[in-house]
């Protein structure tokens, strides 16, 4: 029985990683320090021989004892009001962490793969955004917190591929949603959700022109899952390439759960990317991988799990 190890594992993305696996009939580890995790998300999980949960901060110091085949670093802040909250920790998880673990999967000989971003391209003078974009990115910007912590994993899991001849994937995950998602976590989607559901106005920041690209978390997980058994060390782009305004996002949430509800508009927040559309052409040639879930088939599935949480 092999061993995955999943950092940031009671998070969002982390949590539906440790279920594939359990699935799949490997040994899971779950690692996170419940800082934007809930251990809610991985308490199904609990009473599994296969599973353990360990309340650890990766920037400090990570041992496990016995082997670990293959390591899920999905450790970090990852929604705009998280990172703007909590820059510091965002920016050590994304360096000090990501050291610590690769030393882990040095130590265990395991297959690592970094959770990284469409962030790392910015506010994208390329679109849609190939791996072979190297981004606009403001360094010193508010959100920049989050895209250089993930540039800078980027080049430390490449030189730990390079000096240690160590095994590494890197995903550049786009915009992903679905049940777990934290309701007031700042992101488009589950806000709508939220405000459809409370009988709110939809809040849509800027003109509501700019697009993003949203992939439902099944066909996310299953392209995760791909790119850790395959044998692509250069990074490649996890995502939906249906590209939407954030204006028909809210057309749509309001058509399918709140007809009677508002849209209202305010001040669109600084950097925030004008577009995002991932080119999966990677994906598609190297993994045999591309999403299947339409956006309003995800937000079907995904609006139940919104309305149990609010109601409770």
């Amino acid at each position: 029985m092999e061993t995955v190890l999943i950092t940031g594992g009671a998070g969002f993305l982390g949590s539906h990683l440790c279920d594939r696996f359990i699935k799949e009939g490997f040994r899971v580890i779950c690692v996170d320090s419940l800082l934007t995790g809930d251990v809610d998300n991985v308490a199904h999980l609990l009473g599994s021989d296969r599973f353990q949960f360990i309340k650890l901060d990766v920037t400090n110091y990570v041992h496990v004892p016995g082997p670990v085949h293959h390591i899920l670093h999905f450790a970090s802040p990852a929604s705009p009001i998280d990172y703007l909250k909590l820059p510091i920790q965002t920016l050590k998880v994304g360096a000090l962490g990501t050291h610590k673990v690769l030393g882990l999967a040095k130590e265990k000989k395991a297959r690592f793969l970094l959770a990284s971003t469409s962030e790392v391209y910015g506010d994208p003078l390329v679109h849609p955004q190939a791996e072979t974009y190297w981004g606009n990115v403001n360094p010193i910007g508010p959100r920049g917190v989050y895209d250089e912590a993930k540039r800078f994993g980027e080049a430390i899991v490449m030189a730990y591929h390079r000096v240690h001849g160590l095994e590494t994937r890197i995903a550049r995950i786009f915009n992903t949603y679905g049940a777990r998602m934290r309701l007031a976590d700042g992101r488009v989607v589950p806000a709508f959700l939220s405000q459809a559901i409370a009988g709110q106005p939809l809040t849509i920041f800027g003109s509501g022109k700019q697009t993003r690209s949203f992939c439902y978390i099944d066909d996310q997980v299953e392209g995760l899952v791909r790119l850790l058994f395959s044998s692509c060390s250069d990074p490649v782009n996890v995502g939906n390439p249906a590209e939407h305004t954030v204006e028909g996002l809210a057309i749509l949430v309001k058509k399918l759960f709140a007809p009677d509800a508002r849209i209202v508009y305010h001040p669109l927040p600084e950097d925030d990317p004008r577009v995002r559309r991932p080119d999966i052409t990677q994906a598609r040639e190297k993994l045999g991988w591309e999403p299947k879930v339409s956006l309003e088939e995800g937000l079907l599935k995904t609006y139940p799990w919104f309305k149990e949480r609010l109601s409770k």
